[in-house]
């Protein structure tokens, strides 16, 4: 849409106002009530664009940068959107080029009995492995996911992490093998052939599927929780194992959580790590034990960093846990040298070193 006699931005946003005002009017289709609302996006023109198309592409940065905010929102295009736009595509070429060279590697952080110290499975995660070092997930995990780039992204890191379980079943045979867990991204929850892929990697790897555990996020389990449920319902049929992860931080109700097929709810690492500092954090991390062990639910604690911490879970009857104290996330060399040292301890043959002391010499 095209503005004149524009002084300033406050004149548009008075235009984008009212549009927004007239779209959110109720209309009805088929004898169905209809209300829409639209993101908008404002570009002032100024001498400095060289041409109309210049104009449009800064007014859809702000319209895109609107959408993020919410829904019915409006956004001025500033130019630290510009820059903001720049470091995106660029981000999002070098992820490409990335995927493309092989700089994406697995790496695996132990999920340990809290009784018992034992390592019971692994959490699979992505590393960027740069020439000037490791990239922070944070830094390109959402971004990859919203270009869709996250989709073979992450079928190889389930079909590297499934390779690698193999090997360790193998390795470390035990009464109760490991168990693989892998997180699914909102990209990736929604395309219809999830289970299919799933299955498909299962099989050719050769892991049966109740060694690998699903883990969803609180938020992508809610945002539509019919077809959550139908989702989680193939992927039980299929016998995977499955997680929510996150657990406490979006808005789940007893009443959806009920009808979710699930096998255990992961505590945030941000009531972990307050839950000896803050009694609110610490009745919620009570009361979401509670909740999963009145639903038949295991419960495993994220982000466990001090044996305070540790002693605490334990005497709130959580079962399972993950974090610093035990191991950061390392490769599958520094990973299966912590299996070796605990299988000698657990067998009786001789260990130069304590399997906690080997982890936390592993790459961040």
């Amino acid at each position: 849409m095209l503005l004149e006699d524009i002084h300033d931005s406050s004149d548009a946003i008075r235009v984008a106002d009212r549009i927004q005002k007239r779209l959110g009017l109720a209309f009805h289709v088929n004898s169905e009530e209809v209300i829409t609302s639209a993101s908008i996006g404002i570009a002032l023109g100024a001498p400095s664009y060289a041409s109309s198309e210049e104009l449009v592409r800064d007014a859809e940065i702000a319209m895109y940068r609107a959408k993020r905010e919410g829904k019915a929102q409006c956004m001025v295009f500033d130019q630290a959107m510009h820059a903001s736009a720049i470091k995106r595509l660029r981000l999002e070429t070098e992820l490409r080029q990335a995927l493309e060279s092989g700089e994406f590697r697995v790496h695996y952080q132990p999920i340990i009995s809290l009784h018992s110290k034992n390592v019971v499975g692994f959490e699979a995660l992505s590393r960027w492995q740069r020439p000037q070092g490791l990239v922070p997930p944070a830094e390109f995990i959402a971004v990859a996911d919203e270009t869709g780039i996250i989709l073979p992204l992450n079928r190889a890191l389930l079909t590297e992490a499934c390779r690698q379980l193999r090997q360790w079943h193998s390795q470390f045979p035990s009464e109760q093998p490991l168990r693989m867990s892998v997180n699914i991204t909102p990209k990736q929850f929604a395309q219809p052939d999830l289970v299919t892929q799933i299955a498909a990697v299962l099989s050719e790897m050769g892991i049966a599927p109740q060694h690998l555990d699903v883990e969803i996020t609180e938020n992508i389990a809610m945002a539509d929780a019919d077809r959550s449920a139908s989702v989680l319902g193939e992927l039980k049929a299929l016998g995977v194992h499955l997680s929510i992860d996150d657990f406490g931080t979006g808005y789940s109700s007893l009443s959806r959580l009920q009808g979710f097929p699930v096998d255990a709810l992961k505590i945030d690492r941000a009531f972990t790590s307050k839950m000896c500092v803050d009694h609110e954090s610490c009745e919620i991390v009570r009361i979401i034990i509670m909740l999963a062990h009145n639903l038949g639910l295991s419960v495993v604690a994220e982000g466990i960093e001090t044996e305070e911490q540790l002693a605490k879970l334990r005497n709130l009857g959580c079962e399972l846990g993950q974090g610093f104290l035990f191991s950061r996330p390392a490769d599958s060399e520094s990973a299966q040298e912590f299996l070796r040292r605990q299988h000698s301890q657990v067998s009786g043959l001789p260990s130069s070193s304590n399997p906690k002391l080997a982890a936390t010499k592993a790459v961040p």
